[in-house]
């Protein structure tokens, strides 16, 4: 764990989020009392997706994934 004064807080601000991003504990003074901690924040648990969720939301074509017509291939190519 790491007291710093405001004014040193101040002048050294990346230096202590650096610090407590690397996992230590850094206590901000004021007046000679502990006032504020610098911690690192833990990153979020991420959530399961849930299967279905937009179910009936939007709907794909039975055509989706068919071969595109020669004239839409054509343009995308330049021809």
């Amino acid at each position: 764990m790491k007291n710093v004064s405001i004014p040193e807080a101040a002048l050294h601000l990346a230096q202590l989020v650096d610090a407590a991003a690397c996992g230590e504990e850094v206590v901000i003074e004021k007046d000679g009392l502990p006032a504020v901690r610098l911690v690192r924040i833990e990153p979020a648990a991420k959530r399961p997706r849930r299967a279905g969720l937009l179910k009936g939301k939007f709907e794909i074509s039975d055509d989706f994934d068919s071969p595109l017509p020669d004239d839409v291939i054509a343009g995308f190519e330049g021809r």
